[in-house]
């Protein structure tokens, strides 16, 4: 089969769908691969190297002329008169952008959102939210130390002694882990909460201390236990009893990282404005949920309202980090990881032959399945 590789052509968007790793893969499965000339520049792959692994270098219009094309984002509107009818495309589609999922459908082609994959042992090799998160959570800690304008890991010295960084992470799932492992390498004093009771293990296997909030009723027991490895809307009860746990602790914390997110809702707000205000001047928040939170005068907020998506804005002496796409800026590496959470997926679509066989029995391919035929998965509709 033929195999496409089209440029990302989205604002800030570094990263690209194969490597010159992954393309020597495909062709020695018996594939062709055709690359558009400087997709993976931005990630420090250059043509050469795409032509040394077997790779053909063309324009646009001939990778999305392929019979698969691997996409890391959902393509862009001029690029949709590109796709072919027959072709199958691959990538982080956003399946909860019902303008772009539709166009999708209407184009013909067969799409696969793999942010949609099930939390599953057998699916972890291609689990794209994770390899990316992972990413995302080391970048946010990165972002946050270079911004702080103290010493991170406490020091002694002859002028005296400096005292460690006190970092909060909300959320753990994996960008939250990543960024607590990343704040205790670089020497911080971590704390951490989630509403699910099962990572807190996991927080303090890392060396964090879990904030816990106890449940108080079976309804937030059960909401708590989440679903399919994501966390759910918690009762209104224990927000407010986190909420005020959070206040306090963010009062003392010279660094915050928010990770929440919740698949097809808007990001639940955990710092507040008055949050805000009571943190110490200097103090940073990096916000992984920027531009997906709820509508606050007029543009959509993160975990915390006061967030911009793409900017650094400054509130009451805080510095509110909000880029949105933390992964693309270690576009070597997350590429690199996509690329093989790519090649992990190609294998469930296709035969021993190397022709394309999709089995929707395949509990992964169904779940991943945006639209087939011109027509959009019902539970998208």
């Amino acid at each position: 089969m033929k195999i496409g590789i089209p440029a990302e052509r989205q604002a800030r968007e570094n990263r690209v769908a194969a490597t010159p790793e992954s393309v020597k893969k495909l062709i020695t499965q018996g594939h062709t691969v055709i690359v558009e000339k400087g997709a993976g520049t931005k990630a420090s792959f250059l043509d050469e190297a795409y032509e040394a692994a077997g790779a053909i270098l063309k324009d646009a219009a001939d990778a999305y002329s392929a019979d698969i094309v691997l996409k890391v984002q959902a393509p862009m509107a001029e690029e949709f008169e590109l796709i072919r009818a027959e072709s199958v495309i691959l990538g982080m589609l956003d399946p909860f952008d019902h303008v772009t999922a539709a166009r999708i459908a209407a184009s013909g082609a067969t799409g696969f959102s793999l942010e949609l994959a099930p939390r599953t042992s057998r699916a972890q090799s291609l689990d794209v939210l994770s390899s990316q998160s992972n990413i995302a959570g080391y970048k946010a800690m990165m972002i946050a130390s270079n911004l702080y304008q103290r010493f991170v890991p406490m020091l002694m010295t002859a002028a005296g002694t400096v005292k460690a960084a006190r970092v909060l992470v909300l959320g753990a799932g994996v960008a939250g882990l990543q960024a607590i492992a990343t704040a205790k390498r670089l020497g911080a004093v971590v704390e951490a909460s989630d509403v699910r009771p099962a990572v807190k293990e996991q927080i303090e296997s890392l060396g964090a201390k879990f904030l816990d909030v106890p449940f108080e009723t079976d309804e937030e027991r059960e909401a708590a236990e989440g679903m399919g490895g994501y966390a759910r809307p918690m009762p209104a009860t224990w927000v407010k009893r986190q909420a005020e746990l959070v206040h306090t602790r963010a009062a003392q914390a010279d660094i915050v990282i928010t990770t929440a997110l919740i698949p097809g809702r808007p990001a639940p707000t955990l710092l507040s404005v008055e949050t805000i205000k009571a943190m110490k001047p200097g103090s940073i928040v990096v916000d992984l949920a920027a531009g997906r939170g709820a509508e606050h005068e007029g543009r959509r907020g993160g975990n915390c309202p006061l967030t911009c998506e793409h900017e650094v804005v400054e509130h009451f002496g805080v510095k509110l980090v909000g880029f949105s796409n933390l992964a693309s800026m270690v576009a070597t590496d997350a590429s690199s990881l996509y690329a093989r959470n790519l090649l992990e997926f190609i294998k469930l679509i296709t035969n021993s032959g190397g022709q394309l066989e999709i089995n929707l029995e395949d509990d992964i391919v169904s779940a991943t399945l945006l639209c087939q035929s011109g027509q959009l998965n019902k539970k998208f509709n």
